[in-house]
């Protein structure tokens, strides 16, 4: 029974595991969007959520623990530096992005399977628009309430004034009114012509 082991070892040793995982997390951050196997999708959703915690932190401990993790990616051929886009985008851009949220920073969408060795493939990505899509969706019902609340008092005023009129005369207004638009593009016919 594998009680207390948690988490997937993807047929690997710890070493290639961890490094497996920098490269899929570094690569997930520049791109923000990488397709591979499911199950290594799923892990890389919980590493990849901690490393944007730690980037909505913002401080020079966060910075130096998240360069211990991702790999630099981009080497100047003079003087052999290296620049650290992943750690740089994942400060400036994906943190300040996600300020709002509170967790389920990604995404996984199952796509293919593999035709080699039949393997399910996924895309993991970062959910872009979530909380501003929600709050659009709010104002405009907002709207629609205010705009019920005001027919409301029309349909109220209007009641009032159908309980004055006698019960034998009939009136749908919303026959009537078609009556009265045809009869007026039948005069616009007959005057054109």
């Amino acid at each position: 029974m594998r009680h207390h082991k948690a988490f997937r070892k993807l047929g690997r040793n710890p070493s290639h595991r961890r490094a497996l995982f920098r490269n899929l997390a570094t690569s997930l951050i520049i791109h923000n969007r990488i397709e591979t196997t499911l199950p290594k999708a799923k892990e890389l959703k919980r590493i990849a959520d901690k490393l944007v915690t730690l980037g909505k932190k913002d401080s020079l401990h966060a910075r130096r623990q998240a360069l211990s993790y991702l790999f630099a990616q981009d080497r100047t051929k003079d003087n052999c530096k290296t620049k650290n886009v992943a750690v740089h985008k994942l400060f400036t851009e994906l943190a300040p992005q996600f300020a709002e949220r509170h967790g389920g920073y990604t995404r996984v969408l199952r796509t293919r399977v593999r035709e080699g060795d039949k393997a399910q493939m996924a895309i993991i990505e970062f959910v872009q628009g979530a909380v501003e899509a929600k709050e659009s969706s709010r104002k405009k019902r907002r709207v629609k309430r205010v705009k019920k609340d005001t027919d409301t008092a029309e349909t109220k005023k209007a009641a009032g004034a159908k309980k004055d009129e006698p019960k034998n005369a009939k009136s749908d207004d919303g026959a009537s009114e078609k009556k009265e638009a045809t009869k007026k593009a039948a005069t616009k016919k007959d005057s054109a012509e």
